[in-house]
């Protein structure tokens, strides 16, 4: 099924020719009635209501919308001319809405990749495409592409790890970008049936499940501090050789073994510390 262009009248025309035979009927009816001339009486009675049945004919279009036209069953075409419009008085004229929509779907609570719960949401911008696949593929096009959003974001959300584990590996907090991309791709795929294009598709609500949400953040900041750890202790390191470089360079003064490794043990207590270091300083010799 798709969709095909209809031709239509531009209904204010139509109307004032309605209106017009309305009153020449009118008038020739009442001439009959006086007359009196029973033939003409029924020609037009016959007349009148053959004008009554055109009016039928008359419907409205608004813009970005478009009217589906079936003849007893059978599709006929689509009417995406905006106005007053006039068609076959017997077409049944469904309208369909092509403007751009969006809806945001409920939280959905899902395992991801690694197996924890997670709830996640999404925001789905879409219009109708096809009126005639919408209106005969689906029985109710909304509701379709509310469910399939739900199925399609689950589907998604069942493939990716909350967190990145690897380097190159995709997740759903660092790659938004991406994950839209791969939800739009879903979407689009599930939707194409009934007419509809996805023109945006992305995550509105990301989270841990309440019940291990505490332990994640626990875990986030134990990586966090981890982290942090690690670059400072290979920043102190390197602070450390180029003290020892700069004072061997210098000669300023000439440490064994031994006062080279207390040193370093110092620098590193002082650089890597949580808090101020108060150092001891000897006033009386070298050592």
């Amino acid at each position: 099924m798709k969709e095909i262009q209809a031709r239509s009248l531009s209904g204010i025309p139509v109307l004032l020719a309605l209106i017009v035979a309305g009153l020449a009927d009118a008038a020739f009816f009442i001439n009959a009635v006086a007359g009196p001339s029973p033939l003409q009486i029924v020609a037009a009675a016959v007349i009148g209501a053959v004008l009554f049945v055109c009016l039928f004919g008359l419907y409205m279009v608004e813009p970005n919308q478009a009217a589906v036209l079936s003849l007893f069953g059978r599709y006929v075409g689509t009417d995406r001319t905006d106005g007053l419009r006039w068609n076959n008085p017997f077409y049944s004229k469904k309208k369909v809405s092509m403007r751009v929509r969006n809806f945001e779907s409920g939280k959905l609570k899902v395992n991801e990749l690694d197996g924890s719960p997670i709830e996640i949401a999404a925001v789905i911008v879409w219009q109708v495409a096809d009126s005639a696949e919408a209106v005969f593929n689906v029985d109710d096009y909304e509701s379709f592409v509310h469910i399939q959003a739900e199925s399609a974001l689950r589907a998604m959300a069942t493939s990716y790890p909350y967190d990145q584990h690897e380097d190159g590996q995709l997740a759903l907090r660092s790659h938004a970008t991406e994950i839209s991309h791969h939800l739009a791709q879903e979407l689009a795929e599930r939707l194409a049936d009934a007419g509809v294009e996805v023109i945006d598709a992305r995550i509105s609500h990301l989270a841990y499940a309440p019940e291990i949400a505490h332990a994640m953040l626990q875990r986030q900041q134990a990586n966090a501090v981890i982290a942090a750890r690690t670059r400072i202790v290979s920043g102190a390191v390197g602070m450390v050789e180029m003290a020892l470089a700069e004072l061997q360079k210098n000669g300023v003064v000439q440490l064994d073994e031994e006062r080279k490794a207390q040193m370093v043990s110092n620098l590193l207590v002082v650089l890597c510390g949580d808090r101020g270091t108060q150092p001891v300083v000897n006033a009386g010799s070298l050592y």
